[in-house]
């Protein structure tokens, strides 16, 4: 098996698992921890997607090695230093082509991240976004998943559309990771 392939198989076997664990926390009202998982899944997505937007195809495959060798990204840059790519490198990639995905993210690590969208339960978290990121997940919601919300929705409204965001991100991730088996390039 190459490399690609078998991070392929990786991405595939973290899915399921995310899937299987994300049925499992909803049906027993773990609610916080589904947006863990749901965050989860969207990091192998935006890892993904910023592999694919790698027009060098020696450059992917280095990627793709340094994760099953443990590593973290890096490639050496136009000044002959090494350089890391972050989680905010691939984010902001990822929300430049899709326009969603760095408020789904913050909104996923402050439930990954000790903070006091813990205490969801007593203090709504969806009520202390910023304008501009309430917008940004309600008109996702209500594009892609059929919701009536406003900026006066509550987490607790937003929370029975977490299978159908949990089922359309690994729907379109499946896509992505055949594109990359495929060896096709998404640019910019």
């Amino acid at each position: 098996m190459n490399p690609t392939e078998r991070f392929c198989q990786l991405l595939r076997s973290r899915s399921e698992e995310n899937k299987k664990s994300f049925a499992v926390l909803f049906q027993n009202k773990l609610y916080g921890n589904c947006f863990s998982v749901l965050r989860q899944e969207l990091d192998s997505m935006v890892r993904v997607i910023y592999l694919l937007n790698e027009t060098d195809l020696n450059k992917r495959e280095s990627f793709i090695r340094q994760t099953l060798d443990g590593a973290k990204w890096s490639f050496v840059n136009h000044n002959g230093k090494k350089q890391k790519v972050t989680d905010r490198d691939m984010v902001e990639l990822s929300d430049s082509l899709n326009g969603w995905t760095q408020n789904v993210y913050k909104f996923g690590c402050a439930f990954i991240h000790l903070s006091n969208f813990h205490d969801y339960q007593s203090e709504d978290p969806f009520q202390s976004l910023e304008d501009f990121d309430k917008d940004s997940i309600i008109n996702q919601l209500i594009n892609y998943h059929g919701a009536n919300l406003n900026k006066k929705s509550t987490l607790n409204d937003l929370i029975r559309f977490l299978p159908s965001v949990m089922n359309k991100i690994s729907s379109n991730y499946e896509c992505e990771i055949k594109s990359l088996e495929e060896q096709k390039i998404k640019s910019v």
